[in-house]
Order: C-alpha cells, then structure tokens, then sequence
C-alpha cells in the first residue's frame, strides 16, 4: 500500500461569469459557459493550466511509470482481424504490438502478405487513423476515409488496388458517412453543410446530404442526392448491395428510427422510391438476391425479424418474414449463401444459420459463453470467418466453412495471459424497482469476501447499445493486483431489446442510474467491495452515467472516471450532431416536464457546495466533436469549486485526440496507465504492476 496525498491539489483559478436562461418559466445558472468558446485564447489557456496540476499530481505518483511499463509489455503482441475477400486478395488487419495504428495488409492466395495501407504513415505522431475503406466489385479501386486528431470530420482518398497509386480525387469535409460505389465510375458519400457560425469541432451540424462524386471530377461538382434544404434530415447514409445493382438510403432524425428509400442503378432512368416513412421504426438492409431485397426491422417486432420483399412491391403489409421476431434480440449478417441470426441470451451470443429462405440450418457451436463478431462476406464465398471473446478471453480469430459447416482456430490471441488463474461469471441483481438486471463479475480466483477488494464497475445504458463480454487488455494490470471488473447490463441498453431500451430513456432516464447504482450496493452487500474500495467507470454516454451516479449517490464510490461525457444536459443538442441524441434524452425545448427531468440528474447540475464527492478523474479531448470538451470542462471546472473534502478532482484533456475512435496505441497506454494510477492512488493501494 501507499499513502494516498493528504490534500487535494491547488486548482487553477476558474472565473465565474454571470449567465442565467429563463427556460419554461426557470431561471438556470451557467456561470462556466465561457468554457464551450474552444477557439477563445482564455479557454486555451485554461486548458493548459489545468492539464499542468493534472500532471504534476499524476506526476507525483510513485507507481505510475511501472504501470505504463506493465501496459506496454501487455499490449506488446501481433493482433489480428477477420479476415475480407476483395478482388481475388484477402484482406486483413494486423498491429505487430505497439503501432500507433493497424496496418491493412493483403495476400493472393498462399503467397507473402503485403502491406496495403499503413495508417502509422498518414501522420508522425500516430494520431491519423484510417475510417474506412470501401472497393469497387471488382476490387480494382478503393475509396478510403482517414480522421486527422480523432476528429469525426474526414477526408476520402481513392487508390488504384493494383498499381498502389492514389487517383487525383480527393474530398474534404465528409461526416458520418458510409462510400457507396457505383460500379467504377463514383461513390455516393455524406456530409453536413459547413457550419455557418461557430468553431468546426462545435457548431451544431443539423441538415446532412447524401452526395454522388464521379471520378475525375471536383468535388465542388458533387451531384446531391438526398438532403440539404430539398429533404432535411439529420442522418442520411448511402449503400449498394453487393451486386452493385440496388442504392439504399436510410434518413433520420435520430438515433432510433428511419425512413428507407431505394434506387435501381441499372436503370436507365434511375429514381429514388420511398419504402418506409416515418421514424417510429428501424431498418437496416441485409442483402439482395436479383430483385428481392431483405432488411432487418422492428416494425411490428420489438426484438427485431429479417424481412424479405421484392423491389417492385415495396409496401410493408407484403412483406415475408425470413428469420420471424424471438424471444431474443436479433442482429443479422449475410454472406456464404447464409444468413446468420446472432442473438443475445441475457446479453451472450448465439449464432443460428438460415437458408436463404429462411429454415434453421444449425447453431453454431461457440467457443464459450461471450461474443461473437464478423460471420459476413461474399454471398458466394464458401469461408467466412469471426472473432470470439469474452472478459478472460482475448480475440482469437475462427473460420466457418459454409459447405462443410466446420469451424477451425483461425487464429489465437498472442497475448501472454493465463485465464485460468481467474474467474468470469454471471450473476442477477435486483434494481429498485425490482428489475432484474444481468452482471458479468471477473476476477482471480480464490477471491475472499472480505469487503476489502478493490472493484471497477463499467457501465453505458443508452441507445440501444449492449455491452456484452469483451476482453481488454488493459484490464489485466486491475485483475492482477486483485481487482475486480465489473460490468452491469441496465436498462437503455439493448440486451433484451426495445423495452429494455426504451426503459431507460427521456423520463424513464432515472432507471438507467437506478440499475448502476443497484449493482454498486450489491457488490457492497455480498463482500466482494466496499464503497472505501469501488470506483465508476464509462465513456461518452457512460460518462454520463458516472457523473449522475456520483452526484445521486457520492458517498457509495471512492474513485470516479466520467470519460468524454454528456454531462450538460440542458445545452446538449446545441452542439454538433447532439440534438441526434434526443430520442434517448429529449431536450430542454421539449417542455417544462421534460426540463425538470433532465435538471434531475444533469451531473453539471446537480453538484452541491460542500459535499465531499469521490476522487474524480475527468477525461477529454480537444478534437472530440462528438462530445464537446465543454460538458468535461464545465463540469470539472464546478466539481473543483463545490467539493467539501480533500478527494482531487482532476481533469486530464488530450491533445489532436477526439471521442475515441482510432486512438493510438501510444496515447491509449498513456491514458489508461493514468486511470490506474489515480484509481490505485486514491485507494491507498499499491498495484502489482
């Protein structure tokens, strides 16, 4: 063990400055709202300053330096992807150990691997990563995105797969886009309009549009296609089926619902036909056999069913179920002639093969009780392949020979870890209400329940999200020094499909809250921890989580790490893509019902003067345009000026670094080897590392 610092840092001076809205008749203070001007110089210098304590406290930290050793030595093995058919090459992705990035390499049969793409070349700090990559049919050319510092603005390049040279095409300013090819000529691809006012990185962007580049051409010549001021939509994505005949667009408002529409591009005359209206519903296309297409959909099931109906009648009363709505959530994928149901029992994978139309094949016969990714390719490629993981299994790679129905070890995980030392099981918790909520609990074995163990609960519950078993790495350095991991399924999440989301979103949001902090008290009451030894942990969504828990409840957790969170829930919508966020949150427009709601447990909110809230560690990123850094700047600047004791309160800010995405290996390392520490620090404990 090692003594915890006595007292909190010096903070940096944060200045208060009057602002109050009238919202629904409420007067609501925001005296840091300085903080959200992220091109103003005080806020840069803010930011300096603040990372400046940061780190000198982090600093001081006798064990720190072994434990970024500890990361570096885990993280120091060949990691692999599933992998793709493009062309006549397989395709894969594969890091040596501690690149920054993964490189896309490629090989012809039996021959050498060739490198195809290295990302680790598109920057020198490692901080551009590659997005995406989209090949025409015949595999002869590639259109790929990369993100520059994490942002989620992106640039698309075009390359020759044969020759290796880039083509003169070039397109800048593409957001939350899909690339879509047709045939060899261009790609359909999306974008907002540039923000009129604002900084890049924090202006709302509202109105996306779905646009046609044509090889050869300037980008300023981009045919719209769907968008902009003609079909205002906040989301809208392009795809083409595989046979490149079939454009399928999907538009929304929202992160839940969307309207389909679909266009035959081997027509001579090609026009956009709408299949679906509205946005009560979700869709997502599948696959198509000539001119039937097959989508998967909740319409009239909440668990979701895989429909199928042919191009010419489009009316959802025609159309035939394939894979009929289950007792469990559905999520489908196509390839091999097959369509594969994955489905999720209590939140573990299941994997069913289906004909074409439609007859129950086999179960796949799985590696353990955990998760399964991949299992799609070419409808008439023989060998597909998928990744298996649970919380004590690290991604080994399998292949799945459709005319044999064999699996086979593709490939193992090279990571130095022995799982049987430890133990991963599921338990059931009861929230307040009564819910019955499913946890995954990971540690060594042998364990006592002595209430003295240190315990990390991470969480998200929100939009439809499941958080099933995964392996991660940096969780090693926790379970060898005795920890324990743990990750509870609550409500707003997708676990058990659209009630089991919708439980936990607008004014049911509480119940998401209800069921993390339900599954705190119970790892207190069976003696695996106390509140002395138990941190908090989530990301985005999650950091959400982690700040409405600690602010509901701060006298059950020790350590707090609200991660890129949304942690200003009256001005959230206001930025970027946010007001996206609304069928989750609702918003303050929405009413004075739904104001009172959010000021219920918005964490910025919701901190009081004099409260000794838990040791707290906040994470951001100055090119985070998902999650503005303002919700953590804000909330770190409030939290340092109200807290009643001596717990730090920290705010660690990233720099060319945004949500998440694509972070490099180095800046990874970097960042988890400070959660530890701090977390181990803030215990009083002393890890193994």
């Amino acid at each position: 063990m090692t003594k915890r610092q006595k007292e909190a840092p010096e903070y940096p001076r944060t200045e208060k400055r009057e602002v109050v809205d009238e919202i629904h008749g409420r007067r609501i203070s925001d005296p840091y709202r300085w903080l959200e001007d992220d091109t103003a110089d005080e806020v840069e210098e803010w930011v300096r300053r603040q990372n400046e304590v940061t780190f000198d406290y982090l600093g001081r930290i006798p064990f720190r330096e072994s434990l970024r050793d500890r990361l570096r030595q885990l993280m120091d093995y060949r990691r692999y992807g599933a992998p793709f058919m493009e062309g006549g090459y397989t395709y894969f992705f594969m890091n040596e150990g501690l690149q920054d990035q993964p490189v896309l390499y490629r090989q012809r049969g039996d021959a050498e691997p060739e490198v195809f793409l290295d990302p680790n070349t598109f920057s020198e700090d490692g901080s551009t990563f590659l997005a995406g990559i989209e090949f025409t049919r015949d595999g002869g050319l590639a259109a790929y995105q990369i993100s520059e510092a994490g942002s989620d603005w992106r640039k698309v390049f075009v390359i020759d797969t044969e020759s290796g040279e880039l083509l003169d095409d070039r397109l800048d300013s593409v957001k939350f886009s899909a690339l879509a090819w047709k045939g060899r000529e261009g790609f359909f691809y999306s974008s907002y309009e540039e923000p009129g006012e604002g900084s890049r990185l924090s202006a709302k962007t509202n109105r996306h549009r779905l646009l046609y580049h044509r090889l050869g051409t300037p980008q300023s010549d981009d045919r719209l296609v769907m968008g902009g001021e003609e079909t205002p939509r906040r989301y809208i994505f392009g795809e083409t089926s595989e046979d490149g005949r079939w454009l399928v667009v999907s538009a929304a408002e929202s992160t839940k619902g969307n309207e389909v529409y679909i266009m035959d591009l081997a027509s001579d005359d090609p026009q956009m036909e709408q299949v679906v209206s509205g946005f009560e519903n979700t869709h997502a296309f599948v696959h198509s056999v000539g001119e039937d297409l097959y989508f998967l959909t909740d319409m009239d099931a909440p668990n979701r069913r895989l429909v199928r109906f042919p191009a010419s009648s489009t009316a959802p009363e025609g159309w035939e179920d394939i894979i009929p709505e289950a007792e469990e959530p559905l999520t489908v994928t196509a390839g091999g002639g097959s369509f594969f149901g994955r489905y999720l029992r209590d939140a573990l994978s299941a994997v069913v093969r289906f004909s074409p139309d439609g007859r129950s094949l086999e179960e796949l016969d799985l590696p353990g009780k955990g998760t399964v990714l991949g299992l799609s390719g070419k409808w008439d490629q023989s060998m597909l392949y998928y990744l298996y993981t649970d919380y004590l299994t690290p991604p080994s790679i399998y292949s799945y020979d459709t005319a044999s129905g064999e699996t086979e070890v593709f490939r193992e995980s090279g990571l130095d870890f022995d799982p049987s030392r430890y133990v991963s099981r599921q338990v059931f918790y009861r929230s307040g209400d009564g819910t019955r909520i499913p946890m995954m609990i990971t540690h060594r074995r042998g364990l006592e329940r002595n209430g003295e163990n240190p315990a990390m609960m991470y969480g998200y519950g929100g939009f439809n999200n499941s958080l099933t078993p995964v392996f991660r790495t940096s969780v090693v350095v926790w379970l060898e020094s005795g920890g324990i991991y743990a990750v509870p399924n609550i409500r707003g999440g997708g676990e058990y499909g659209r009630s089991w989301h919708e439980a936990g979103t607008k004014m049911n949001r509480q119940n998401v809250f209800d069921d993390f902090i339900a599954a705190a008290e119970y790892l207190v009451d069976a003696g695996l921890t106390s509140p002395e030894r138990l941190a908090i942990s989530g990301g985005s969504n999650g950091g959400l989580l982690v700040g409405a828990c600690m602010t509901q409840r701060p006298e059950l957790f020790a350590v707090a790490l609200p991660a890129v969170g949304v942690l200003d829930m009256i001005r959230y919508h206001r930025f970027t893509a946010g007001a996206g966020w609304a069928y989750d949150y609702g918003t303050a427009d929405d009413g004075p019902e739904m104001l009172d709601c959010l000021l219920g447990y918005s964490p910025y909110h919701n901190l009081e003067d004099g409260v000794c809230y838990p040791a707290t560690l906040v994470t951001t990123a100055d090119h985070d345009d998902r999650v503005v850094p303002a919700h953590s700047f804000k909330f770190a600047a409030r939290l340092q000026e109200v807290q009643g004791c001596d717990k730090p309160v920290l705010i660690r800010i990233e720099t060319r670094s945004g949500h998440g995405a694509g972070k490099s290996v180095s800046k990874a390392i970097e960042e988890q080897a400070d959660r530890w520490a701090f977390t181990f620090h803030s215990m009083a404990l002393r890890p193994e590392a």
